[in-house]
């Protein structure tokens, strides 16, 4: 159908749709009812903005084994002018021969013609060739290392040279092939772009709309995976550093994961960096990076990349992952088994099975690990032994975090608390994970006069029982929940029902789950 003078016609997420004029971003989400969490940013290219440069001179090389780039030398030559009508048709090429010296994707037949010249060509050249001098027999040819031959090539010989990626080229084999190669566009001399927040924003004739991109998790990293999972836990990236090659989120910098995936950080790669300055902190690249001993990939956009390379500092973006997390921790059985049990995971009951049982711990422990065994055996206590709290990041920032990262709560739903001593109406607990040995506690929202009933207190810094955690089940003027002066305290949250803590013996364990947050965080 046409589209008329009262209309525009836009795309939404690669979907196309047909809007009144004078439409706005908020109808096009209306419409459309893309993913998108309000508050975050969305990306718009305008259709000048889509026919990107008149010429390309970069391109992207996909192959199993990675990916690399070439940059065209002479657009204008006939061969530069032969690959960017024809690049495409030259996906699904096999390696047809490869030595020390070169290697070969094709055949394939193209107007080029072959020259009988041994010529002299230098690592990382890229040039035409035709096998038996017939046009009909061309191959792709990439030079490993500087050489002379007579490969058939046209008069123009070289045309391109690869400028990324060039160890892949010494670990391809006759089995690998081109998977798919993608022009390079330089976003930045972009200038019919935007990206927003605001739906009131008009839209024209042509507008390509972003609201959300897509992640597809990698099985060779479980661990990283789940951390990516708990960054992302209500459906935002925080964009904390914007680069010409990657954004980064660093809500989860000090959280430590394992390294589990070496690979080339290719564009939409999201890698955590495992050691040194920076731990913890996710990355996902805009351009194609080396790979690194301590960035562990553990993802890829599959869909959205546009606005990766948008996004602006201090914007949040929503982000959908594939596959969905497999969350079991605060849930009961009833509520998990016939979820898993459409996606064909067998659950396993451990612990407490009453009706009501609450599950605190998994195993295997991440959402990858549990899909690939099919299976996961699922860890419950009474209900009764979990507790809700409330925690006060505004007023205690360094404290709430301590607190988080030694129970784990910034990673999973439900945190374990044993308790170390009980007397009176005094409760106190020691985290499993030692955390006083590298992180300090120091004074912050010290009580002034009174502590009240189930307010959760940490022992700063000021008393040799630093990190200790405690909650008094009634109101005291003197000491606070740990049993410590005031100025030796600092209150970083509450429990919503600390009555939970009768009947709760030393040496047993209480496990945590926070309330949605209250205070505006990051």
């Amino acid at each position: 159908m046409p589209i008329t003078s009262n209309e525009i016609s836009v795309e939404v997420n690669g979907q196309k749709y047909t809007l009144p004029a004078g439409s706005t971003l908020g109808n096009a989400l209306k419409v459309s009812r893309a993913p998108y969490i309000a508050g975050t940013a969305i990306g718009i290219l305008k259709e000048t903005a889509e026919k990107r440069t008149e010429i390309i001179t970069e391109y992207a090389i996909n192959t199993p084994k990675g990916g690399f780039r070439i940059e065209i030398t002479n657009p204008d030559s006939p061969s530069g002018k032969l690959w960017a009508e024809h690049f495409k048709e030259y996906e699904g090429k096999p390696i047809h021969w490869a030595s020390s010296e070169a290697l070969a994707f094709g055949p394939f037949e193209a107007e080029i013609k072959p020259s009988r010249e041994t010529r002299s060509f230098e690592s990382f050249d890229v040039l035409f060739g035709a096998g038996g001098f017939d046009s009909r027999n061309t191959h792709l040819i990439f030079s490993r290392k500087r050489h002379s031959a007579e490969y058939g090539a046209p008069e123009d010989g070289v045309f391109a040279t690869v400028v990324t990626g060039r160890k892949i080229f010494f670990r391809l084999l006759k089995e690998d092939s081109i998977l798919n190669i993608e022009p390079i566009i330089e976003w930045e001399q972009l200038s019919e772009k935007t990206i927003t927040t605001n739906l009131s924003t008009p839209l024209e004739d042509g507008n390509s709309i972003f609201t959300y991109f897509e992640v597809e998790l990698s099985r060779n990293a479980p661990r990283g995976a789940e951390q990516f999972y708990a960054l992302t836990r209500e459906g935002t990236l925080t964009v904390d550093v914007t680069t010409s090659s990657f954004i980064s989120d660093d809500t989860l910098k000090e959280e430590p994961v394992p390294y589990e995936n070496f690979e080339p950080r290719s564009e939409g790669a999201i890698s955590i960096r495992t050691v040194g300055y920076g731990t913890g902190r996710v990355y996902i690249s805009r351009e194609e990076r080396p790979s690194s001993l301590v960035h562990s990939v553990v993802g890829k956009i599959t869909k959205g990349i546009e606005l990766i390379k948008l996004a602006e500092k201090g914007q949040k973006l929503t982000v959908e992952s594939l596959p969905p997390q497999i969350v079991l921790l605060g849930h009961s059985f009833e509520e998990v088994e016939p979820v898993l049990s459409t996606i064909g995971v067998e659950l396993i009951r451990d612990g407490y099975t009453g009706e009501d049982a609450v599950i605190v711990r998994q195993d295997p422990p991440t959402t990858l690990e549990i899909l690939g065994e099919a299976k996961v055996t699922a860890y419950a206590v009474s209900r009764a032994k979990l507790i809700e709290i409330e925690l006060y990041p505004e007023k205690a920032p360094k404290s709430v975090d301590f607190f988080r990262h030694s129970l784990e709560l910034k990673t999973k739903t439900v945190g374990k608390l044993p308790v170390h001593m009980i007397y009176d109406d005094t409760y106190l607990f020691k985290t499993e994970k030692e955390v006083v040995k590298y992180k300090e506690v120091l004074p912050e929202n010290i009580p002034t006069e009174k502590v009240h009933a189930g307010e959760i207190g940490i022992t700063n810094q000021a008393a040799k029982r630093m990190g200790t955690i405690g909650v008094k089940l009634g109101d005291d003027d003197l000491f606070g929940p740990t049993g410590e002066k005031f100025s030796s305290t600092n209150i970083i949250g509450k429990m919503i029902d600390p009555e939970k803590l009768k009947g709760i013996n030393e040496g047993d364990s209480i496990y945590v789950s926070e309330l949605a947050h209250t205070e505006t965080e990051k």
